[in-house]
């Protein structure tokens, strides 16, 4: 076993209830920002023509799509915005502290995501289904006005959503982390009649302790027609339905593509890409 396996496999058996960090257990558990980074670069390459550089990441949290962002070019920027300060300091401190000279091309901002900051993006993001925060359509209206606000004129929106008849149920769901730690999806409840959706994650450690409810979520479950047609009441002059495509026994194989139509799904993810003039190539 190599020296570095071998401090990193310590690392973990040390992993208990009082040593674990929920932002750490959170980023290993929950982020991919290296496959998100490059989705929106490949979607904004083909819509505009060049690379887009400047990103604005709006509900950033610890900032770790900031930072892959800035280290796959040397020419890109990123803004982040979160209303919660500890989590931008946690950020600070543990992600943007390993990016070098490439620290001086982010930005942080300790704020509402509806607040109007200095300049625009060729890609705004609000992603984890953040959005969702917003219970009632005039408040969901007002925040995707603001991202319109922050865009360039030829700059996409993107935003991810889950849903399926799964999405209404309680239930666990529980799977293996680097082989290291377990990561668990509580859904706890879902009111039919205002669509309030409250949700858990719990991590169980490899000593056998657990951290219970290291994140909860209040959050209104948004269908994806109803996120489309605010999109387009808040300015967006185009919005489409990145979905993924399946693997030989109809699991999901990361490759998003444009659709318009899609059978039905228990469970699903998607992104939304939103712009605000129709491109030229889709223009009738």
């Amino acid at each position: 076993m190599g020296k570095n396996k071998r401090k990193k496999k310590l690392r973990e058996q040390g992993l208990t209830k009082k040593t674990a960090d929920r932002h750490d257990l959170y980023q290993r558990a929950v982020q991919n920002p290296g496959f998100e980074v490059d989705l929106f670069h490949r979607f904004y390459e083909r819509r505009v023509g060049r690379r887009a550089v400047s990103l604005r990441e709006d509900f950033c949290g610890t900032a770790l799509l900031c930072g892959e962002w800035v280290e796959s070019h040397e020419k890109r920027e990123a803004l982040g915005v979160d209303i919660d300060a500890s989590v931008l300091e946690w950020g600070r401190q543990h992600v943007l502290s390993g990016l070098g000279d490439a620290v001086e091309r982010v930005t942080l901002v300790e704020g509402d995501v509806r607040d109007m900051h200095d300049g625009t993006h060729d890609v705004v993001v609000a992603l984890n289904y953040s959005y969702f925060c917003f219970k009632d359509r005039d408040t969901l209206r007002g925040y995707f006005e603001a991202a319109r606000r922050h865009l360039a004129a030829d700059g996409l929106f993107f935003c991810d959503l889950f849903g399926g008849w799964e999405a209404q149920q309680e239930l666990k769901e529980k799977r293996k982390v680097d082989k290291a730690f377990k990561y668990v999806w509580h859904q706890a409840s879902y009111n039919p009649i205002t669509a309030d959706f409250l949700a858990h994650i719990h991590f169980e450690l490899p000593d056998g302790s657990k951290l219970k409810k290291a994140f909860t979520y209040d959050w209104r479950l948004w269908t994806l027609p109803e996120v489309r047609e605010l999109l387009h009441e808040a300015g967006f002059g185009h919005v489409e339905v990145l979905w993924e495509d399946e693997d030989d026994e109809g699991d999901g194989n990361g490759n998003f593509r444009r659709r318009t139509k899609v059978t039905n799904d228990p469970g699903f993810n998607a992104y939304l890409m939103a712009s605000v003039q129709t491109p030229p190539k889709l223009r009738k």
